[in-house]
This record gives C-alpha cells, sequence and structure tokens, in this order.
C-alpha cells in the first residue's frame, strides 16, 4: 500500500522526534522511565508533536569536559521534522533543564540542548 505523503505531512505528529540524552551518569531502569514519561509530556509542548512519536536514547556514563574539566553533565540532541517556532522550543528548553536538573541533581550550567530542524526525513521505508 503507498503511503500517501500529503496525509503524513497534514499529521506530522506521525513522524517521530528522535531525542539523545548523554549523561555523565549512570541511569536506573526507574530513573530512565521517570525521564522518559516526562520528556514524553514536555514533547506536546512543541506543536504536531506527541509522545507517541517520540524515540528516546539514554546513553550514561559519558565523560563530558567543560573547560578542559570533567562535569557532572548532559547533553541533549533534539531532531525535529519540518520547522517549529521559536517559542515552544524556548519553553520545551526550559523545561528539560528543570527535569534534568530535578531528577538526576545536575546544575543548569552543566545541560547543553541541540534542537535541529529536518526538511528530509526517512520513516517507513521512504524519505519524506
Amino acid at each position: 500500500m503507498a503511503l500517501d505523503k500529503h496525509a503524513v505531512l497534514r499529521h506530522s505528529t506521525n513522524i517521530m522526534p528522535y531525542l539523545a540524552i548523554n549523561t555523565t551518569q549512570e541511569l536506573s531502569a526507574a530513573q530512565k522511565e521517570k525521564i522518559k514519561a516526562e520528556l514524553g509530556r514536555l514533547m506536546t509542548i512543541i506543536p504536531t508533536k506527541t509522545e507517541a512519536g517520540l524515540i528516546i536514547d539514554f546513553s550514561g556514563g559519558r565523560t563530558l569536559y567543560k573547560g578542559g574539566q570533567p562535569i557532572n553533565g548532559a547533553f541533549i540532541d533534539l531532531r525535529l521534522f519540518k520547522k517549529s517556532e521559536l517559542e515552544p522550543k524556548k519553553k520545551y528548553t526550559a523545561e528539560v533543564f528543570d527535569l534534568l536538573s530535578r531528577e538526576l541533581g545536575i546544575e543548569k550550567d552543566h545541560i547543553y540542548l541541540t534542537i535541529s530542524e529536518y526538511e528530509n526525513w526517512g520513516a517507513r521505508g521512504e524519505l519524506l
């Protein structure tokens, strides 16, 4: 059955956001579950994005340096299909910083987040 690209574009909630979280801490299954649930809830701040489409990639036990010194930190890489408005991305960023600071005890000045937006995204076996 052929995929109706126009239908997918109209309903871009069907296209997964990808979120990679690299932390210096090893995360327990309970921490991952709690953070995953919160990140899913927060994803809805960005219009057309939902928890149902969200892919989260946890990498714990990483080594991060800032200014040549090891830090207790986190780096988050969010990738989105299509451009989103700035204000929801700002709100999302602030909420993610609050979440990781609260749940992992990481100082906000040791948390970093990038948001990349792509016009081309492969899903369901084809490029959209």
